[in-house]
C-alpha cells in the first residue's frame, strides 16, 4: 500500500479555498450524502483526492443546471458504488434532457426578440407620428 502524503488529504477550508467554495456548500453536500470524508479521533473532517474529485464533479453539474438529485443520481451517493458505465448512461441522458430544455428556452427566447423588436419599432413610429401630429397643431 502507497503511503499516504500530506498531499493526499485535505481540510474543509484547504479544499474550500482549492475550489473557490465555502466550508458551508461542502457541509451542505456531506449533508446531502454526496461526500463522505473521514474523521480525526476529535471527529475534524478529513478530505481525501476522491472526495475533492467528487465536488469538482458536482459543482461541475451545477455550474451545466443539474440538480442535486441529476447529480447525486450520476456519480451515486458517497457512500455507494457506481460504474463508469453507469455514470456515463446517466449523463448522457441528463445531458440530452438538458440540451432539449436549452433549444426550447432558446426557440423562445427568439420569439420574445422579435416580439420585442415589433414593439419598438411600433412604439417608435408611433412617438413620431405624435410628434409630427403636435408639431402640426402648433402651425395652425
Amino acid at each position: 500500500m502507497a503511503k499516504k502524503t500530506e498531499n493526499d488529504t485535505f481540510s474543509i477550508s484547504e479544499l474550500a479555498q482549492q475550489l473557490d467554495i465555502s466550508s458551508h456548500t461542502i457541509r451542505f453536500y456531506e449533508e446531502k450524502g454526496l461526500i463522505s470524508p473521514e474523521r480525526t479521533a476529535g471527529n475534524q473532517r478529513i478530505y481525501t483526492k476522491k472526495d475533492r474529485v467528487r465536488l469538482k464533479l458536482i459543482l461541475r453539474g451545477k455550474r451545466f443546471g443539474f440538480t442535486l438529485d441529476e447529480i447525486a443520481s450520476t456519480i451515486g451517493m458517497a457512500d455507494s458504488e457506481i460504474t463508469e458505465n453507469e455514470q456515463i448512461e446517466k449523463s448522457l441522458l441528463y445531458a440530452k434532457e438538458k440540451l432539449a430544455d436549452l433549444r426550447q428556452r432558446r426557440e423562445e427566447l427568439d420569439l420574445l426578440e422579435k416580439d420585442m423588436l415589433a414593439l419598438h419599432e411600433y412604439l417608435q413610429k408611433r412617438q413620431k407620428d405624435l410628434s409630427d401630429n403636435n408639431k402640426g397643431a402648433e402651425n395652425v
